[in-house]
């Protein structure tokens, strides 16, 4: 179940509820008992770690290698 920020507007205190998406934008009620609430907009924290072998090395800039490189992909530079 996804969980949204929320801010009382009347003691500064932020909060965050679990509730069905459906219910993301319903009034709620701070912990403190006041209803002048404001849902925030969250940032989406990804994390976790990588597995298998990491992304393949880029060729480097320059001549004679073939696919290019440099100032324009290659195709200026040859």
């Amino acid at each position: 179940m996804p969980r949204y920020e929320y801010r009382c507007r009347t003691c500064g205190d932020t909060f965050e509820l679990s509730r069905p998406m459906a219910e993301s934008s319903a009034p709620a009620a701070c912990p403190a008992g006041h209803d002048d609430t404001v849902k925030l907009l969250s940032t989406v924290a990804v994390g976790g770690t990588a597995t298998g072998p990491g992304p393949a090395p880029r060729p480097s800039g320059g001549g004679g290698g073939g696919g290019g490189g440099g100032c324009c992909g290659g195709g200026c530079c040859g």
